[in-house]
C-alpha cells in the first residue's frame, strides 16, 4: 500500500482543499492511503497568519472529507517528527504552497526520510478559491446585508 501525505492549514474549507486532497489520493493509486497533517495554530501564526478556525476543529473537518483516510495535527517542535512516524512514500505539496520540492526532498533525506515530493499543480479556480479570499470578502462585505446581520 502506498502512503501519501498531504499537509496544510485547511482554514475555511473550500473546493480547492477538496481538489488538492483528491489529487493527492489519486497519485498513490487505487489502494493508497491518504494521511493528512493539519498545521498547528502556532505554526500558522509563525507564518504571519492567524487561523480563523482553531486547530482541533480544522482537524475534525479534514477527517470528514471523502479522500482522507487518516488525519493528525502536526507537531509544534519538529516538523519532521510526524513524517517519521507516518513514513509516507509520497508527500504532496498544494498548488498554492510555496515549497521548492527538490529542496524539501533533500531536507527529508537529511532526516533519514526517503519520500518522494510531488507538487499538485491543479488548482480549483473560483471567486473564493482560497481562505484569504473568503476572509477578505467577509471583511469587505456590507454588514447591513440581511444575509449577514442575523449571524
Amino acid at each position: 500500500m502506498t502512503i501519501v501525505m498531504a499537509t496544510g492549514t485547511f482554514d475555511l474549507l473550500h473546493p480547492g482543499h477538496g481538489l488538492y486532497l483528491q489529487k493527492s489520493k489519486d497519485i498513490g493509486g487505487p489502494n493508497s492511503k491518504l494521511v493528512v497533517v493539519v498545521a498547528r495554530d502556532s505554526t500558522v501564526r509563525a507564518r504571519k497568519r492567524i487561523p480563523v478556525v482553531g486547530e482541533n476543529q480544522r482537524l475534525e473537518m479534514v477527517k470528514m472529507l471523502k479522500p482522507v483516510d487518516e488525519a493528525y495535527l502536526g507537531y509544534e517542535d519538529d516538523k519532521f517528527k510526524i513524517v517519521k512516524e507516518i513514513k509516507p512514500d509520497i508527500i504532496t505539496i498544494g498548488a498554492d504552497q510555496d515549497f521548492d520540492t527538490s529542496h524539501l526532498e533533500k531536507s527529508l533525506k537529511k532526516q533519514g526520510i526517503n519520500a518522494k515530493v510531488v507538487k499538485i499543480t491543479d488548482y480549483h479556480k473560483a471567486e473564493l478559491d482560497s481562505s484569504c479570499k473568503i476572509i477578505k470578502k467577509i471583511k469587505d462585505s456590507d454588514f447591513k446585508d440581511k444575509r449577514i446581520e442575523n449571524c
